[in-house]
């Protein structure tokens, strides 16, 4: 399909030139489209979320260093289910029907000037929390406002273009904009903070039905499984970026001497911890073959999709608890030492448990060796705890909470593969839907 525009000089005899810009029928992509992978569009698009996690962590680490925790987590929670919850609808719909043409490519700017608002708008929900007086999402539903506008015409476009569909789309678009409404009402009443939180869990469970709405009996839409995993590793490598942001925010309050080159043992503890949970966390991530189980078990995409949701909010947490334990011992945080590294262990463990449970959900296996995997996890990170809480400093409980990630790790590269490669082939056997 095309647009063509007339060019020449009016009315004469002279011919007119056409000047063609293509644009191709959303007709839905190939499931199983070889060689599928993500375009530089949704890699740029990926990019504006790189603030709004950033952002988010960085407040959250502020208001726990002021030993606000309680009002630290009722802000970060739905921050940071809006900021996964926009990267998901765009994510999927791409994948399904992406035509990376002038018109998908100007939607999806517009998406990203909508992300843009969202992240600046997250300070506003922090600050209206920690006041309590109420939840102010007025700027960040206004960047819903533009992105669902922009993804609206993306599904209209879908339905007149791709028949298949037509009913999918039709019944998203619906739903959305019904619940669009909603968030828009709630923003601008600006009810008491517990009628808001009561109200933003009832909206949140809507967006969390749309997909089972629309697509539940129509037979879904084409995304790609390969395609859709590696879009969930990218964002997950993004938001453990997060963890080389705090790392770099705490040792830099660590930094001693006129020309700041001076490292105390702190910091030094603080980088390896740090930079290791990082690397640790994400080879944790990348030793699940999430693109393989999604090609053989296609019915849990709805699973693997939503399941990331608690997983990237716990790792933009060890983010912003790295952050605290730097403010800790350069002792600009009114956190006790063991709240502190109880911050940093409780995300970590969460991330962990998360990989765990989805891994066994996505392949119906609760193996003893990944569950001994999970204990010993968990165990360690306890014992970071229970070790500041005996007086350990927290520099030294920091690597304890380090050492946990690396423990599946150890698992995998030893005996986990074998385990792996048995389930997958005994999946590929029955073809279990």
């Amino acid at each position: 399909m095309s647009d063509s525009v007339p060019r020449g000089g009016p009315g004469g005899g002279r011919a007119r030139r056409r000047v063609t810009v293509h644009r191709e029928r959303m007709t839905g992509r190939d499931p199983a489209e070889p060689g599928r992978t993500a375009t530089p569009l949704e890699l740029l698009f990926d990019l504006t979320f790189v603030v709004a996690v950033g952002t988010a962590a960085s407040q959250v680490a502020e208001m726990l260093a002021e030993g606000h925790l309680g009002d630290a987590v009722t802000a970060f929670a739905p921050a940071m289910f809006a900021i996964v919850l926009a990267w998901i609808n765009y994510s999927w719909f791409a994948s399904a029907f992406s035509t990376d043409d002038w018109l998908d490519r100007a939607l999806t700017m517009v998406q990203m000037t909508g992300v843009v608002v969202l992240a600046l708008g997250l300070p506003v929900l922090f600050h209206s929390v920690e006041e309590g007086a109420h939840l102010d999402l007025r700027p960040i539903v206004a960047g819903y406002v533009v992105m669902r506008l922009a993804m609206l015409l993306q599904w209209w476009r879908a339905a007149r273009e791709a028949p298949r569909y037509r009913r999918v789309a039709l019944t998203d678009m619906r739903w959305t904009a019904l619940v669009q409404v909603g968030w828009v009402a709630l923003a601008l009443t600006r009810p008491s903070l517990a009628v808001a939180l009561a109200a933003f869990a009832v909206l949140a469970a809507l967006e969390l039905l749309v997909p089972v709405f629309a697509q539940g009996g129509a037979g879904g839409t084409p995304w790609h499984p390969h395609h859709v995993a590696e879009r969930y590793g990218l964002f997950a490598i993004i938001t453990l970026g997060e963890g080389v942001v705090g790392t770099v925010a705490s040792s830099g309050e660590l930094l001693g001497g006129a020309d700041g080159t001076h490292w105390t043992g702190d910091a030094v503890a603080v980088v390896i911890a740090g930079v290791g949970l990082t690397f640790g966390m994400w080879w944790v991530y990348f030793t699940v073959p999430f693109g393989e189980i999604l090609a053989h078990r296609r019915g849990r995409g709805y699973l693997f999709g939503y399941g990331h949701i608690p997983l990237y909010a716990a790792v933009a947490g060890t983010g912003a608890g790295l952050h605290v334990a730097g403010l800790s011992l350069d002792h600009h945080a009114k956190t006790g030492e063991t709240a502190v590294v109880l911050l940093l262990a409780l995300p970590t463990g969460v991330y962990l448990l998360t990989i765990h449970v989805l891994r066994a959900l996505l392949l119906s296996s609760w193996d003893r060796f990944h569950l001994l995997l999970t204990l010993l996890t968990l165990g360690v990170l306890a014992a970071a705890v229970l070790l500041s809480a005996l007086g350990a400093g927290v520099a030294t409980c920091l690597l304890v909470v380090m050492a946990a990630s690396f423990v599946p790790v150890l698992g995998h590269e030893t005996t986990g593969r074998r385990h792996r490669g048995g389930r997958l082939h005994r999946i590929d056997a029955d073809r279990t839907p």
